[in-house]
């Protein structure tokens, strides 16, 4: 199976340092380098495009734009790039979901993606108003979802639940093609939600291994149901080996001890067992520097130092990058949410670097129609 490759909107603002520390902590440190606006992310989105990824994740927070509004305003920016739009099942009506998706698919000539986000933050779950509990939550997921496909059925769809309730359910006019369901979650509470309904069984970026592990707890509970898996990560990649330590090392030496400790201590607290799970991958330990956060060969857990989920990146020569996306491959990963620092630069390193090298070891589709060499510095103009 080829692989498909997506990338990143930051959609919380962009730099040349870890800017996403703010998903752990807003006020932990300055603003960032580059707003959020409409022109820098469609200059990210057009890039993205020009290099050949299908789609691009959007976050969902309190500590970023809101999706559906942001990814909506850059159809028109873009001609084939798909929007993998994060949104919470407990903050929206599943028939609103339903016939907003459906309305972006249509508008957009089938170019949404849905990622669930259940939310394993107690915290910011209360800011939205929802008080469940973790376990509570991803039963409501359960029923937020078989109620969205009851609605993209085209025919009114009840449903009653210990949840959610709805009746004659319906929309203007079923999504056709329905949009893919991506859904993460590492959880006793999590994983049989993703057996039964997901599309795209998404997870952050753990050792090949311990994701293969993963990969083969949802494939039981699935049984004979298709599920395809992806991985979220980040990306150092550059001509050699040495240079894209150099960078690793720069975003490390951003860093303060106390912007760390703080940030770990949150962290640390979340209820989601996959953040959890990103934590105990480096145990917030600095002093073996940046090859002592390399947890497998060229896997650096650098970045979830001070950035609650995805803490992981692809770290070293486009060879060496392509090299570890093949091994996840190998354990049954087909999907790479993939991002960098900044997004729009690092969008181009990969696109010029990688893409070409994964293409010639047969794991592209049509990878010479969509990819244009082009260079960073002649593409990202005025910065």
């Amino acid at each position: 199976m080829s692989i498909r490759l997506h990338w990143f909107l930051p959609t919380s603002g962009d730099g040349r340092t870890i800017v996403e520390r703010f998903h752990a902590n807003r006020s932990a440190g300055p603003a960032a380098q580059r707003d959020p606006d409409l022109d820098y992310l469609a200059q990210v989105a057009r890039a993205a495009e020009r290099q050949g990824f299908e789609g691009v994740l959007t976050p969902t927070g309190t500590w970023c734009e809101d999706a559906w509004l942001t990814t909506a305003a850059l159809i028109r920016e873009t001609t084939k790039l798909k929007f993998l739009v994060a949104f919470r099942p407990g903050v929206i009506s599943p028939t609103l979901a339903a016939q907003m998706a459906g309305t972006f698919q249509r508008l957009s000539e089938g170019r949404v993606l849905l990622n669930i986000v259940t939310g394993g933050d107690a915290v910011e779950q209360r800011r939205f108003g929802d008080w469940h509990d973790h376990d509570a939550r991803y039963a409501r997921t359960d029923e937020f979802l078989t109620i969205v496909r009851g609605v993209w059925s085209g025919k009114p769809f009840t449903f009653e639940g210990e949840h959610l309730k709805v009746e004659g359910a319906t929309t203007l006019a079923a999504p056709d093609p329905a949009p893919p369901i991506y859904f993460g979650g590492s959880s006793p509470a999590a994983l049989p939600v993703a057996a039964k309904h997901a599309d795209v069984y998404l997870t952050w970026g753990e050792p090949p291994a311990q994701v293969a592990e993963k990969i083969a707890k949802v494939k039981a509970l699935a049984g004979d149901r298709d599920i395809r898996f992806g991985v979220r990560l980040h990306t150092i990649s550059r001509d050699t080996s040495a240079e894209a330590w150099a960078e690793a090392q720069k975003l490390l030496d951003a860093l303060s001890p106390e912007q760390v400790a703080k940030a770990q201590a949150q962290l640390a607290a979340s209820e989601s067992v996959g953040q959890q799970r990103m934590v105990a991958l480096h145990g917030g330990r600095t002093d073996g520097g940046v090859r002592g956060l390399e947890i497998h060969p060229n896997l650096w857990a650098g970045v979830g130092l001070v950035r609650g989920g995805a803490g992981t990146a692809l770290v070293g020569s486009h060879s060496e990058v392509a090299d570890l996306i093949e091994e996840y491959h190998s354990v049954g990963v087909s999907e790479f949410v993939l991002s960098g620092y900044p997004h729009l630069e690092e969008a181009y390193w990969f696109g010029d670097g990688v893409r070409p090298e994964l293409a010639r070891r047969g794991l592209l589709a049509g990878v010479e129609a969509l990819h244009r060499p082009s260079h960073p510095e002649r593409n990202v103009a005025a910065l």
